[in-house]
């Protein structure tokens, strides 16, 4: 993916969020995963989480989105030894999972909880997630995840992301930069280079933040077709 950006900013030395990429039948895989807590717990979930995606890829022989999130749950459900009535322990993991065909100039998304948003002339298009997340079981069997199909056309803009970003608090108000700020910032940056979209995202960020603690991980991963 010559034309792309990944904005990574743990709040800890060791990060809940992680990016994940791997490649299997002429598809390039990207995901952005955000698990439960941060620092050392969220890390530990971390190297659950890419184990069990890597396993998918290699082992399992998995391309499609869906499959490997319903193996990825599977997986996090089964070495964590969650049940219905232990749901208590919400550990689990929030994710975007796409698969990248260029030479079909198509994309398949699935997620748990956070969606994709898909820019093209302009307009931001949100592909939202299955409202379920990894990890955690409900109901006598674990639920399986939706699988969504895009054309692409040459121009179009990818963005996959944690939630870090639009909680994070800062401005005049202290208050949370919020989903439709973000979108509009992503929406602004159109014409720039990728690179360029990176480093106004970081100061964007940075500049509402100010003086305000960072609240959680914080993770952009931005592609041009």
């Amino acid at each position: 993916l010559p034309n792309c950006f990944i904005l990574f900013m743990p709040k800890d030395i060791l990060s809940g969020d992680f990016y994940w990429l791997d490649e299997i039948d002429n598809k390039t895989l990207v995901a952005a995963v955000d698990c439960t807590g941060h620092g050392v717990p969220g890390a530990l979930m971390s190297i659950v989480g890419n184990n069990i995606l890597s396993q998918s890829i290699n082992e399992h022989r998995l391309s499609q989105p869906s499959e490997i999130l319903d193996e990825l749950n599977k997986g996090v459900t089964n070495t964590l030894r969650q049940k219905n009535e232990e749901s208590k322990v919400k550990d689990g993991m929030d994710i975007v999972l796409l698969a990248l065909d260029k030479n079909a100039m198509k994309l398949e998304f699935a997620g748990a909880n956070n969606p994709l948003y898909h820019i093209r002339n302009g307009v931001l298009n949100e592909i939202k997630g299955d409202k379920f997340p990894i990890g955690i079981f409900i109901g006598e069997e674990l639920k399986h995840f939706t699988n969504h199909n895009i054309q692409l056309q040459k121009g179009d803009t990818i963005y996959l992301f944690t939630d870090g970003y639009a909680d994070q608090f800062g401005g005049p108000q202290g208050k949370k930069f919020k989903y439709n700020q973000f979108k509009n910032t992503l929406l602004n940056m159109q014409a720039f280079p990728m690179e360029s979209q990176r480093e106004h995202l970081l100061k964007t960020i940075n500049d509402w933040k100010g003086d305000n603690e960072q609240v959680d991980d914080i993770l952009v991963i931005g592609i041009k077709v």
